[in-house]
């Protein structure tokens, strides 16, 4: 059979903003074999999408364990190149689609696109339609641990995207206060973070769930939750894949770039913009700083009176 590779050997929010394009390819490659080049972990989650047979495991741009005929078709969504081109070029595939670079054919990357939007216009370039709309995962057939709780998760891949630990722990202190259930999520790197977290809220040590969670389990969790309160990281994309009510804490970079796209409509976001930081700096941006508790309380109290199950206007605080 055969075979369309697709390059997007990244995170978990990157993975999910890519959910659109995946199922275009789909779509236009009905008769192929398309496998995901990612990290092993999002295996279970590139399944949901109904869009990947397989998942080639590798992280970064290292070098691609192919150990197969060329693929017919190579495509590039992990970057605008020239590294990632090359390493699909290596494969010599008949076909490759990507953005334009040195020895390499497409449209022009742009650096002020939403990046679900990017990645549907690359493949529109090549006559294959994606829908930007269609983000919404199944859910995992397994139970999540705290079915209609408000789920806060504290990190974030880097310190610039991270709101305070204090301030997470006065929310979730008072959040609990107010008769809601509240666990907070993280990686087993994220484990100190997740602990003072539920230590300085007043929480039972059940509700840290750091390290607790494969991405499947984080999906399950997130899917059933009442609300999720996170910065700019996978769990937000995860909100928006299962239409989980969310309160998004952004600061480096625009939401207009990473947010909930538009026609998501159950999803508030703070943002004290117009403001381009560095998104992987070693201290919380000054516009995350900026956020208050008492700001984020009042989003998440408008959130909470939200219907489980149908959307309310969309809300972008973006201040």
């Amino acid at each position: 059979m055969r075979e369309v590779l697709i390059l997007r050997a990244l995170g978990l929010g990157d993975f999910l903003t890519g959910i659109p394009a995946y199922r275009g390819l789909r779509r236009y490659f009905s008769n192929h074999r398309l496998i995901l080049a990612a990290p092993p972990e999002l295996t279970e989650l590139a399944r949901l999408t109904g869009a990947i047979d397989e998942v080639l495991p590798v992280r970064g741009l290292a070098s691609l364990a192919w150990d197969r005929p060329p693929p017919d078709v190579v495509v590039n969504l992990h970057g605008k190149g020239p590294r990632s081109h090359q390493l699909l070029l290596e494969l010599s595939p008949r076909r490759r689609i990507g953005f334009r670079s040195p020895g390499w054919s497409g449209p022009e990357w742009r650096s002020d696109e939403h990046e679900v939007a990017r990645w549907c216009r690359l493949l529109d370039s090549a006559g294959i339609a994606a829908d930007v709309t269609h983000l919404r995962l199944p859910t995992p057939n397994l139970s999540g641990p705290a079915p209609g709780a408000v789920v806060i998760h504290p990190g974030a891949g880097s310190p610039s995207r991270c709101w305070p630990p204090g301030r997470y722990a006065e929310l979730a202190r008072r959040l609990a206060s107010a008769g809601h259930e509240v666990v907070v999520t993280g990686s087993a790197g994220e484990r100190r973070l997740v602990d003072y977290v539920v230590r300085h809220a007043g929480l039972p040590p059940s509700a840290a769930l750091a390290g607790e969670l494969d991405l499947v389990g984080l999906a399950a969790l997130i899917g059933g939750a009442r609300l999720v309160v996170c910065g700019d990281t996978g769990a937000g994309h995860l909100a928006t894949a299962y239409s989980t009510p969310s309160v998004l804490l952004f600061g480096p970079i625009s939401p207009l770039l990473w947010g909930p796209p538009s026609h998501q409509r159950r999803h508030r976001v703070l943002w004290h913009g117009p403001h381009r930081g560095d998104p992987w700096g070693a201290r919380p941006d000054p516009a995350l700083l900026a956020i208050t508790v008492e700001q984020v309380l009042a989003a998440t109290a408008t959130q909470l009176r939200m219907p489980a199950t149908s959307g309310a206007g969309y809300a972008a605080a973006m201040r």
